[in-house]
């Protein structure tokens, strides 16, 4: 056979990938044959068998950071007494039982909620804490209306009332809104829901940002008013209060340094939005610059200001008083 000299014809990389290797050699525990591999899978299993992380992965199957929860005996009993929506309520195991336990587990069983039994170390998973006394109730998150909604349902029952023989009751037909701006405590957010609902309102509007929510505290405030008093979240407080406007309602802020008196505002007989701000910083200045007209309430020189949740109370009596004088004097 001869030999061929120069150049001769290669393979032109075709077989280069036959040259590659399989990568870095695995780990001794990620090989399967291997004893480190076994004895990783036996402290995984124990692990995976520990009660404590049980309990932990149980947990976090039934709560987690975004859950409204209501802990402890006391709370969980006024929560259901009042008729917070709930869901789940867990009780511990080996719970000792007294008078309000056995009322909590009653009235569950009568609002249809799932009752679950956990060990201490679940139930303080699902609490984040160890001060829960054997009792978690899960709150169901509130149903907010839009103010589309809301509008929309005050302007029909006024129009339903405004075909009343009396005319006290045409008068208290026009529609009536509390606006808060800054109110971020959910406990006086349950307090003015409760005071509307006293004084008649149609609804409250909250901002979505910088404002409390409808909680279960906010809820077990307002005694129960929560259920049937809509209340809405706006994104934008100030567009909110404009739109009311283009609707035909009037809209008194209540602050400090006003031009008027609650009450006597000039605006109290027609569709009304009143707005409140915070008990420190008052209404934003875009909140002020949108109300018809600032209105105070008279208190001591010694008092700087109220707590939001009296001064809707003592800014909605009122509007009441002066809708009810104005009947009186129309007649």
């Amino acid at each position: 056979m001869a030999n061929k000299k120069g150049p001769t014809k290669g393979s032109g990389g075709k077989h280069r990938n036959a040259l590659k290797g399989h990568g870095p050699t695995p780990k001794a525990e990620d090989r399967v044959y291997h004893k480190a591999y076994k004895a990783k899978q036996r402290n995984e299993a124990r692990r995976f068998a520990d009660p404590r992380l049980a309990a932990r992965r149980r947990a976090a199957k039934y709560a987690s950071d975004s859950d409204d929860l209501v802990v402890g005996r006391n709370a969980v009993l006024e929560a259901l007494r009042v008729g917070v929506p709930s869901s789940q309520l867990y009780i511990a195991n080996r719970i000792e039982h007294d008078d309000r336990t056995r009322e909590i587990v009653k009235l569950a069983g009568m609002q249809g909620l799932n009752l679950l039994e956990a060990d201490r170390l679940e139930m303080d998973r699902i609490a984040h804490s160890r001060n829960h006394q054997g009792i978690i109730l899960k709150v169901q998150p509130y149903q907010y209306h839009t103010l589309a909604e809301l509008a929309d349902k005050a302007d029909k029952k006024s129009r339903a009332m405004q075909e009343a023989d009396s005319l006290t009751a045409r008068i208290n037909a026009r529609p009536l809104f509390i606006a808060l701006d800054g109110v971020t405590d959910p406990q006086n957010l349950g307090a003015v829901i409760r005071s509307a609902a006293a004084f008649g309102a149609n609804g409250v509007i909250l901002p979505e940002r910088r404002s409390a929510s409808v909680n279960a505290a906010a809820w077990k405030v307002s005694a129960g008013a929560a259920a049937h008093l809509p209340v809405a979240r706006v994104v934008n407080l100030t567009k909110a209060i404009e739109a009311l406007k283009e609707r035909g309602y009037y809209v008194v802020g209540l602050d400090g340094g006003g031009d008027a008196v609650v009450g006597e505002s000039g605006f109290e007989s027609d569709p009304l939005v009143v707005v409140l701000g915070s008990e420190g910083k008052g209404l934003s200045r875009l909140v002020r610059d949108a109300c018809d007209s600032i209105a105070g309430i008279p208190i001591s020189s010694e008092i700087e200001s109220l707590n939001a949740s009296v001064a809707a109370g003592i800014s909605l009596y009122a509007v009441s008083r002066a809708r009810s004088k104005a009947a009186t004097e129309t007649k």
